[in-house]
């Protein structure tokens, strides 16, 4: 199966680099897989392809302010890109940039007297940086950190994306991207769910800077996932076993929900309470054993999140629904429209 197989033509024009005014005021296309039909609605139509009994599974993972701004001893600035924290308090993995390479033992000098030390290579772009001078670093990251959108938005992060670029139900800090099917969600419509008898429950998945890494092999079957780390409660494992027991459907919001349920489920179907790293990677063959259904966004071409969205609802019908979201003029990417497969 080749890379290549998945690609399709974007106008520029259609990558949403704004969110919608309203959170829930994107469109929405659904894809029904028995009869491969198409049709559009508005999400917040949403609740007329649910039904009571269903269960949303959804992704409580909170996204940081993972860029940093400081300076050498030297005057030249730097860029640091916080991956994920590791290790002894203040020790992070970082992406570094700036005109010249930084050196092991090199001091980096950030807002409020907060300085990072480059210690060494953790692999063959990040470093392993420790950070020191503030009692409590995340309320300093909070305050100080950019967010980190996406690199295809094509400008630099503003205030709002500290509010639109995280989901309402985030909680759990550590993801440097978005789980972004979720953006779309209020707290008016998650209630009106609730309401009709639609349940809720939540993993954790902290999406990783693999997210934005192209895939730079021919054939989709070479390509490395990147690894995330994950928790499922057990409250999750027993309401997704609740709702198989009734009849409901489970209806992973996002590819990072999707991942990790799949990822925790046992042969048999059954999801496995725990934590610790996900690096499932679902291509079009795979057997799903947990979703029944999927909430998704509109995804970059020859992506690992178009393959699994793909292998969910198969690779003609949804390349043919790609080419439809583009005639009809849909918004692409993290900020842009929704689509629901049945």
């Amino acid at each position: 199966m080749l890379v290549s197989d998945f690609r399709f033509e974007l106008p520029d024009r259609l990558i949403a680099r704004y969110p919608a005014v309203r959170r829930d005021a994107s469109r929405l296309m659904v894809l029904e897989r028995q009869g491969q039909e198409i049709s559009e609605t508005s999400f917040d139509r949403i609740t007329d392809w649910l039904r009571p009994g269903d269960l949303l599974v959804v992704n409580d993972t909170r996204v940081i302010p993972a860029r940093l701004f400081g300076v050498k001893p030297t005057g030249g600035r730097v860029e640091i890109f916080l991956v994920e924290q590791c290790g002894e308090a203040g020790h992070w993995r970082c992406l570094l940039r700036s005109s010249k390479t930084c050196q092991p033992g090199q001091l980096i000098h950030l807002p409020d007297d907060v300085t990072a030390e480059v210690l060494q290579r953790s692999g063959e772009q990040d470093w392993l940086i420790a950070f020191s001078g503030c009692d409590d670093f995340d309320t300093w990251l909070e305050r100080v950190g950019q967010m980190p959108i996406p690199p295809y938005l094509g400008r630099e992060s503003e205030e709002l994306d500290r509010e639109r670029y995280q989901t309402v139900y985030a909680g759990v800090s550590g993801a440097v991207a978005a789980p972004t099917a979720g953006l779309h969600f209020t707290p008016q419509l998650l209630e009106l769910l609730q309401q009709r008898g639609i349940e809720l429950a939540t993993v954790t998945l902290h999406v990783g800077l693999g997210t934005f890494q192209p895939v730079r092999v021919e054939r989709v079957e070479d390509h490395i996932i990147h690894r995330e780390r994950y928790q499922v409660s057990e409250e999750t494992a027993a309401a997704v076993a609740a709702a198989k027991g009734r009849g409901g459907r489970v209806i992973a919001v996002g590819t990072t929900a999707c991942r990790t349920l799949e990822y925790a489920a046992g042969q048999d179907g059954t999801l496995r309470p725990g934590s610790g790293e996900a690096d499932i990677y679902i291509y079009p063959g795979y057997d799903f054993k947990v979703v029944d259904a999927l909430l998704t966004n509109f995804h970059l071409p020859e992506s690992t999140l178009l393959m699994l969205v793909a292998a969910f609802a198969g690779q003609e019908f949804v390349l043919r629904a790609y080419h439809e979201a583009v005639r009809r003029a849909f918004r692409f990417y993290s900020y842009g429209d929704a689509m629901l497969i049945v």
